[in-house]
């Protein structure tokens, strides 16, 4: 019988590990209502704590990158899982706007920026030479089978006793995911006397050591990157992203749903429905954007997200079930899809080396596009009593990432010259 290359099971650990911090961020949705019921906080000061985390997170990430070659990976994983569970328990004894703000939004986007940002193409690069496409698309969905075992299972405990038990349930699974890391985690195939899955001999570059002071690294890696185009293109392309995912549908869909009768469970449901599709096409896209060109798949996955956006509002005010359903099997299948082409594109035009710290720039823009997605429909909702016009702007947004992405060269691979990599 042939034996298990450990690379996955270094993946099914990072799986897990994603899937309790994706379930922090993705969850703050079906917290709102029982906030701003039982601690009397009015719904944009929520969705602004909530949008402080995804900024928060998502700027962390290139730091999280370089801190990666000076700390470990593992130790790395470890303290990410050590703040996070820090914060969980912290929210048991919130009674002021204020701390949700610094729980919520600081201490939580710090504990999700490594697992939620760059690890995905670390550990892709890393541990893998051959399906490193595919391994991306499946940590890419881990998120959405969190969101797609938990969410429910969240929101019944919030109806049927309070949001402080489901909390409980993450606090308890963000410790099981520590005692798995510490025991089972290693930082590189060398550790367990491998190479890389796929790889048949060493390379020399691979044994190198970065000693660089990690900020430096991360600003380095930036200021190389803005003076390419398709940095700008990718990255813009990616604001919009965040914009149109987890800043308006992760934070503001089910109390969308809500606001037109759906019950808590219910709108969860279709929450976590999306969550079936997602790991589906996000695992598609990653095996996808190893074999066709990376830029007409985000085209046609920036193009689908916006028609389903645009169609959401109708299927609400319809009443319409079949609709709903559609919106939610195409919008499912495109949530995350675009995380691996985007990668792919990165790591195409910056080299291997460089991609993590550039792809964590590239998903800052992502958190930023989500910030302003999870207040500004706090604030549209607070002056407007409805979401729509949010969700109506945010399709028309996706039909302009198309265009965006379209335009990035193929085969740019000369955008960075092996000096300034070096540099």
């Amino acid at each position: 019988m042939k034996k298990v290359h450990y690379s996955w099971f270094i993946l099914a650990i990072t799986f897990f590990s994603i899937i309790v911090a994706g379930i922090v961020v993705s969850s703050s949705g079906v917290f709102i209502d029982s906030f701003e019921k039982e601690l009397g906080w009015d719904r944009s000061t929520i969705s602004l704590a909530f949008g402080v985390c995804l900024l928060f997170y998502g700027v962390s990430g290139p730091f999280m990158a370089a801190l990666i070659d000076v700390i470990g990976l593992k130790k790395m994983m470890m303290m990410s899982m050590v703040i996070l569970l820090t914060g969980t328990v912290l929210t048991f004894f919130m009674t002021h706007s204020w701390q949700l703000l610094i729980i919520w939004g600081f201490i939580f986007g710090l504990g999700s920026s490594l697992l939620l940002t760059v690890i995905s193409p670390y550990v892709a690069n890393t541990w893998f030479e051959k399906r490193r496409g595919l391994a991306v698309g499946i940590l890419t969905a881990s998120m959405a089978t969190g969101q797609l075992v938990l969410l429910p299972i969240l929101a019944s405990l919030i109806e049927k006793y309070s949001w402080k038990w489901a909390m409980g349930l993450i606090s308890t699974l963000s410790f099981i995911m520590l005692l798995v890391i510490i025991l089972f985690m290693k930082n590189k195939p060398k550790d367990v006397g491998l190479l890389p899955y796929g790889l048949q001999e060493e390379k020399p570059e691979s044994s190198e050591v970065n000693k660089e002071n990690p900020i430096s690294t991360a600003f380095n890696g930036l200021l190389q990157a803005v003076k390419v185009k398709e940095f700008w293109l990718l990255a813009g392309s990616f604001f919009i992203c965040g914009l149109s995912t987890n800043g308006l549908i992760g934070t503001h869909f089910v109390s969308y749903c809500i606001g037109f009768g759906i019950p808590l469970v219910t709108a969860a449901s279709y929450l976590s429905f999306m969550g079936i599709f997602n790991l589906a096409g996000t695992t598609l896209s990653g095996w996808l954007s190893d074999r066709f060109d990376s830029r007409w798949l985000l085209f046609w996955y920036y193009s689908l997200r916006g028609a389903s956006l645009v169609l959401l509002p109708y299927a609400l005010m319809q009443g319409s079930i079949p609709l709903l359903l559609i919106f939610t099997v195409f919008y499912g299948l495109d949530w995350a899809a675009t995380v691996p082409p985007t990668i792919n594109i990165s790591r195409q035009i910056f080299g291997v080396k460089k991609s993590a710290i550039i792809y964590g720039w590239v998903f800052a823009s992502h958190q930023a596009g989500a910030a302003v997605a999870a207040f500004g429909g706090g604030l549209v909702y607070q002056y407007f009593n409805t979401y729509t016009w949010s969700f109506m702007m945010a399709g028309v947004f996706c039909l302009l990432a198309s265009l965006f992405v379209v335009i990035i060269k193929k085969d740019k691979t000369t955008a960075v010259t092996p000096e300034v990599m070096n540099a």
